[in-house]
Parts: structure tokens; sequence; C-alpha cells
């Protein structure tokens, strides 16, 4: 696995729109602002690609060949020394047609952030670049003001001065005050609890360590991924089998029943089949109900017979704190009573 050089003092930060773009959007155009304000503050030079403040594409910044276009054109032809994706959105996976993976993978790694749609990076970068990336906040969430603590851990993680990460104590539902004030900091509301599926029993309380390789990210992209020509998972499964993979997942728009179908495809297509954990995030309809089954219960059900352990609950997507996540690197995860850990190690 190829590990990118982290942020030195005065590096160059790029900004791209594989996904939605910062045009004029609020709270996102104000907060990317303020996002770029900060950067420069601490020191480093902001560059934006072409299609950051477009809106001219469906469900994404610009066409679908603009936008693999800028992606080639950061990663290829050294722009910035990382990349941070200004937002997520519907329809990158247009994009990967464009994108030169091939080249990416000769060329020197480059760190990429980015959550949700920018899945279609953070997968693809590791699986058919051999590349890590960083499953995290989009450029605009650095504009929050104040910023929360988990900001500042992923700030830790691009400088690499950071790579063991912990739960928090509460999480966001929702933040009425961002429609009158754009860089409301997190209204962290919720208290933090997880559970764990293991040894045939959903526990709240629990002791249990293991580790592997972290690969996943958005499950509704992960889906559309699933059998096209940009599925390499066989093949790194193989390649990594002594590691054996730690899968983290999450959720956006999927119901607590197409989360049961989704699995049920990628365990057909073999992907889980290295599989030594999952880590599943708090899905954004964490409360739908469907048929007597939700969003946890459906994770449950589908991977229980695995045998392995299922970390549920967790700071990682759509609900706000997100616990820094290296998707390609080894995790070691360590659970105790109401509280996870990750260890991450570059090799």
């Amino acid at each position: 696995m190829r590990y990118p050089d982290f942020l030195k003092p005065g590096d160059r930060i790029g900004f791209i729109a594989p996904s939605f773009g910062c045009a004029g959007f609020e709270p996102y155009y104000s907060r990317f602002q303020s996002a770029l304000r900060f950067f420069k503050s601490e020191g480093y030079e902001t560059i934006c690609g072409p299609n950051v403040f477009l809106d001219e594409g469906i469900g994404k910044s610009s066409t679908p060949e603009k936008c693999g276009n800028e992606i080639n054109d950061f990663f290829l032809n050294e722009k910035s020394d990382i990349i941070i994706s200004v937002g997520g959105g519907e329809t990158m996976c247009e994009d990967l047609d464009y994108v030169s993976f091939g080249k990416i993978a000769s060329a020197k790694p480059v760190w990429f952030m980015g959550y949700s749609d920018n899945t279609n990076l953070t997968f693809t970068l590791p699986t058919l670049c051999d590349t890590a990336a960083i499953y995290g906040p989009s450029a605009s969430s650095f504009g929050q003001k104040p910023q929360h603590r988990y900001l500042n851990d992923f700030y830790l993680l691009l400088k690499g001065n950071k790579l063991d990460f912990s739960n928090y104590d509460f999480w966001e539902k929702e933040n009425p005050e961002v429609e009158t004030n754009p860089l409301a900091t997190l209204n962290a509301t919720e208290p933090f609890s997880l559970s764990v599926y293991n040894d045939g029993k959903l526990s709240s309380d629990i002791e249990l360590s293991f580790s592997g390789r972290l690969l996943g990210g958005c499950l509704d992209l992960l889906v559309c991924l699933c059998g096209t020509r940009f599925d390499k998972v066989k093949e790194f499964n193989e390649k990594y089998k002594k590691d054996g993979i730690i899968w983290f997942l999450e959720s956006c728009d999927l119901s607590p029943l197409s989360i049961i179908r989704g699995l049920w495809q990628l365990r057909n297509a073999g992907w889980f089949d290295t599989a030594k954990g999952f880590l599943i995030g708090r899905s954004l309809h964490y409360k739908d109900e469907i048929m007597g089954t939700n969003c946890l219960k459906a994770y449950v059900d589908s991977l229980k017979d695995l045998n392995i352990p299922i970390v549920l609950d967790l700071d990682i997507g759509h609900l706000p704190p997100q616990m820094p996540v290296i998707s390609g690197a080894i995790g070691d995860v360590t659970v105790k009573g109401n509280s996870v850990k990750l260890t991450h190690r570059l090799c």
C-alpha cells in the first residue's frame, strides 16, 4: 500500500469538485470561504480546481468529463500536496469513466479526503491504485466556527501528527442554527452509544480487539461500483488476504431494506470473503423502521452468520462528528464498554 506524504508547513492544499461544488449554496459556500481563510491562516497555499464554484452538472459540479479531467489534473500534474473534495453529491460515479487510474497508480501518491459520494475515489484509490485515502469531511466543514474537536483530529491526521482516534461523546442529529448562521458549529446533543454483535449476541458492554486492512465507505456507492470494471475487490482481497479486511460501512439514502439488499449483493460478489470485522457508522436514516427492521438491525441480520465482530453506531458517515479512517491502512480496533479506539498502521 502506498502512503502519500503528509502536510508540511507551506504546502499547497488543492480543492476539487468531483461531486457537488460550492456555487453559492448555503451553508456550503460560506463555510468553504471560511475554510479557505482557515487554511491560509495556517500558512498553506490554497488552490481551487476549475469546477469548485460551478453548478452545471446533474448531481455534481460539471459534466462527467470535466470532473474526471479535474481529478486527473490534480493527481497527475503536481498541482497540490494534498487534495480535499469540496462536497458530496449524487453522480460522481460517472466521473470514473474519465479518470486515468493507471497513470495515478504510477504517479507520486497524494492524499485525497472526502466521504459520501467521494467513496468513488476513497474506495478506488486503494483498490485500483494501491494508494491510501482518507474517509472524512469535505472542505467546507473546516469553515465552522468554532471547529468541533473531530475537525482538529482530521487536521492532525493530514499533518501526520496523529494516527489513533476514539469516538466522541455526543453527535449531531440536527442543527437548526445553520439556517441563520452558515458557520454554526456542530450541534452535538445526542449521547454516543455503541453496541457490538459478537459470539452470537448483541451487547453494549463488551471488551474485544481485532485488526485488519481498512476498506469501505458509503454503502450506496459501493453497491453501485460492485460488478463494474472498477470492481477489483477480489484482487484486493487476494493481495491482502494475510491481513484480512475490516469493512467500514455507512449509508446515506438507503432504507433498511435497501441495506439488506446491498449487503446481500456485496456478499455474493465475494467482497466479504476475507473480512475480519465490520465498523458500522450511523445511517442518515437511522430512525427509519420498515417491516420490523431498522438500519442497525439490517446490518446485524445480514452479517451475523459471518461470525466476526460487528461494531455498530460509530462516528463514521453522514451524522457528525466523524472519526478519521484511512482507507487502505491496517486498523487496530479496540472496544471497551462504550468506547472504541481505532489505531492506524501505515504498512
